[in-house]
């Protein structure tokens, strides 16, 4: 006797699993990027967060920073990122996958001259759409900077000061 094992039909998603359409993603915007926010840890198995990033040419992306929980992953899907992880400067091109650890300082931006188009994935996320919600606002001119700063516990995003980063941002400028 033989059994047909049963299948899932395209529209049916498993209780555990995560599906973001495209068509319903939100998007968040400032003047050189848009992101496109896809799931966020409070309703992902294993608490995560993931978006996905598309930079102008010199886009500015993030300065210097670390997380203290976070692993920050990088996966490049088309163009070029420049990124800094510690004290060295490198650029990802498309197909490029990078992993930061916690405590490790990083920046990222549009490498020179190119546009980028980034997968971003935190493990474990923590609810780091607000945060981009706020950056996008500030990147506006819709809420003061300061606020980034008050909030570096709330979305473990701590911001420090390198000079390797400032020196390679110069140099491409």
């Amino acid at each position: 006797m033989h059994e047909e094992t049963p299948t899932m039909s395209e529209t049916e998603i498993p209780p555990a699993a995560v599906l973001t359409r495209h068509a319903e993603a939100e998007t968040c915007s400032d003047p050189s990027s848009v992101m496109t926010l896809l799931a966020d840890s409070d309703g992902t198995p294993g608490g995560f967060t993931s978006y996905r990033s598309t930079f102008a040419k010199g886009a500015a992306g993030a300065p210097a920073h670390f997380h203290t929980r976070a692993t920050e992953m990088f996966f490049v899907i088309s163009g070029a990122l420049q990124v800094l992880v510690g004290d060295e400067v490198t650029v990802l091109k498309e197909g490029d996958f990078l992993a930061v650890p916690p405590h490790t300082p990083h920046a990222f931006a549009a490498a020179p001259g190119c546009e980028a188009d980034v997968l971003f994935v935190f493990t474990p996320g923590m609810g780091r759409f607000d945060y981009l919600r706020l950056l996008g606002r500030v990147m506006r001119g819709e809420a003061d900077p300061k606020e980034i700063a008050e909030s570096s516990e709330r979305f473990d995003n701590h911001y420090v000061d390198s000079p390797v980063w400032r020196a390679a941002l110069e140099g491409s400028a």
